[in-house]
Parts: structure tokens; sequence; C-alpha cells
């Protein structure tokens, strides 16, 4: 059964337009679900807004958004008034830019989605921006109203299709400077940082998402077979705290665990070595850079 677009339109570049369709590349509906039951009937539960002062149950038709404009105080909003403020769709996805793949700072991105042809006419067309965006490994930035909102999303080539993601406002990304306000400038000694690189180089690989297992989802599937089968349900006992060690010690004893790489990876020892004070703290990691 083919999969049901998200949202359908015009994919535009300059004068050259095509009908697309977008449809969800990430979801979590197959995750396992719960419901809340009553623990006394066995029944499921509902939940029902209450005024706060009266105690009483407000029905939907009595519900209205509102905004606190001061402590206790709400400015009332109809639903028609908040309705009026969506932005008019033309339903299409006008290119403004193309820039580098790696233009664009991952933290800004929030959700991704497939972009495919919408009929046997667009073929063409969509090929054609695809292939040529391939050509010139570039991205396109472009916007749309999707979901009642205007939104920016990052084109790239996929495959025959194209993958584009919603990238998250400027203001709703958060400045990094706050959570590395406290990580100090360290300077690293020549020795540890030959073994790190070694360490790294014995360990490139690459990412197949096959090979990594949602461990949580897997141990409620188990869960809840063990309890449909009426087998006891065994609590895993909490791993030991990691034990504290010199950071040069560690990084030795990784060295030689990946020593299967060639003599020649293997980091040179310098001639001479400032003395160690005890225990070394590790390297903080680099403040990652808002994409401008």
């Amino acid at each position: 059964m083919a999969p049901r677009a998200n949202w359908k339109g015009f994919l535009k570049v300059g004068e050259v337009a095509c009908p697309v369709a977008l449809y969800t590349a990430a979801s979590a509906s197959d995750r396992i679900a719960f419901h809340t039951l009553n623990r006394d009937t066995g029944n499921r539960v509902r939940r029902q807004y209450i005024d706060v002062e009266t105690g009483k149950p407000v029905d939907s038709e009595d519900q209205v958004k509102g905004y606190e404009v001061s402590s206790g105080e709400y400015l009332m909003l109809d639903k028609e008034e908040v309705a009026a403020t969506i932005p008019q769709s033309d339903k299409t996805l006008a290119v403004d830019a193309f820039l580098a793949c790696s233009a664009v700072d991952d933290v800004y991105f929030d959700k991704p989605y497939y972009l495919a042809p919408a009929d046997k006419a667009a073929e063409e067309a969509f090929a054609l921006i695809r292939e040529g965006m391939r050509a010139k490994k570039v991205a396109a930035l472009a916007r749309t109203v999707l979901f009642r909102r205007e939104r920016t999303l990052l084109i790239r080539p996929h495959g025959v299709g194209l993958v584009a993601t919603t990238l998250n406002f400027d203001y709703e990304v958060r400045s990094s400077k706050d959570a590395f306000e406290g990580v100090p400038k360290t300077k690293i000694d020549a020795e540890m940082l030959d073994l790190a690189r070694h360490i790294i180089s014995t360990k490139r690989g690459e990412y197949d998402p096959s090979k990594f297992d949602d461990r949580y989802e897997a141990a409620l599937a188990d869960l809840v077979k063990a309890k449909i089968e009426g087998k006891p349900i065994k609590a895993k006992k909490p791993k030991p705290p990691a034990k504290v060690t010199d950071l040069m010690e560690a990084l030795r004893s990784s060295a030689r665990l990946g020593g299967s790489e060639s003599s020649e990876a293997a980091p040179k020892k310098p001639a001479a070595r400032a003395k160690s004070g005890g225990a070394r703290k590790t390297a903080a990691p680099a403040e990652r850079r808002k994409a401008s």
C-alpha cells in the first residue's frame, strides 16, 4: 500500500515547476504505545479539562486560547482570531537559494520528509532539478506553508528522490554560550593527543542504522511478552559506576585494545613529556558554531 502524502504542491526553481508530494520520513508510530487505565476496573480513562477555580469540567465549545499578560491575567483569543493569523498557502515550495549541503548547522534540523514527484507528468522536471543539484553538490533552501506555519526547508538529493528537512527558526535554537560557559580552554599534552588520534584512526567506520537497536523499546517488548505469558519479571541489576582512572592510562589501554592496526599507525612517543600532576581531566569538546 502506497504511503499517504502529508502535503502536495509544486516545487519551483525559477520558472521550472513540478507537482510534488511530501511524505513522512521518520515516525514513532511503530513504537510500543500504552493506554492509561483505571487500576480498579481495568477500563480506559480519558482526559478532561477542569476549571482550576470552580473544579467543574469545561466543554470544548467553551474553551478558548489564552495569553498570560501578567500573573493570573489572560488575554482571550477566539478560534477564529487565531485561525486568521495562519498564513495563506499557494501550495508552492519556492526555492530561495542553493548552498553547500554542509552549510546549515544540523542544530537547526527539525524533521525530515521525503519529496517525490506527484505524478508521471512531473517526473522529468523533478529529475532535472534533482540531478542538477547532485551535479553541483548543493542543497536548496525553500519556503512554504506547512501544517499552518510558514516553514523553511533544506532540500537535498536522496537516491531517486529528494529529502526535505524542516528547519528550526533562529529563535527556537538556544545559543551554545550558556551550555559551554564553564568549559575552560585546555592545553592537551602531545603524547595524549597522539594516542587520541591513534584510537580514532583504529575505530573509523560507517553508519549502518540497522546495527543500532532501540534497547528501551526491545526491553518494553520483552516485558509485555513476559506479562502475556505469565512469566516472572526479572529486574536488571544496575551497572556498577565507572571507575575513575588516570586519563593517560585510559588512553594507553584504549590504544592497546585497538592494536590490530599496523604498527605504522601507532603513535610515536615524544622525546620528553611534561610531568603528570595526577589524574587528568578529559578535554572539553569545541563549541559548535551556529550557522549564520
